[in-house]
């Protein structure tokens, strides 16, 4: 399970605040995420356990409180989480910067 998120990842989107009664199925299931999206899970209250099921890394899990900064996924890894009694939490998605637009010329024109 990695512990670091490379640089140059930015925010781009978060799921709501999910709660052990509204946990979609989807996430207690097998999923990962697409190739070159990142994503924290950040527990607000009470406790989730992630747990990395893929086969090309060592079989791993945590459990995430909100003392913990938040559970990294890694792109395309297979996961899984459960709830652990009472939790809310959510996951906010990363991906790296995309191209810049290209800087100004002297003549302001961009080209």
């Amino acid at each position: 399970m990695t512990t670091n998120l490379p640089d140059g990842l930015e925010p781009y989107k978060r799921t709501a605040t999910f709660t052990e009664d509204t946990l979609p199925a989807g996430l207690l299931a097998e999923h990962s995420t697409k190739d070159g999206v990142w994503g924290l899970i950040r527990v607000e209250e009470g406790a989730l356990r992630f747990v990395v099921t893929d086969p090309r890394r060592a079989p791993a899990e945590s459990l995430l409180t909100p003392e913990d900064e938040f559970g990294i996924i890694e792109p395309t890894i297979l996961h899984r989480v459960e709830s652990v009694g009472t939790v809310r939490f959510h996951v906010q998605f990363l991906r790296f910067a995309s191209a810049k637009p290209p800087a100004s010329t002297p003549d302001g024109s961009g080209s």
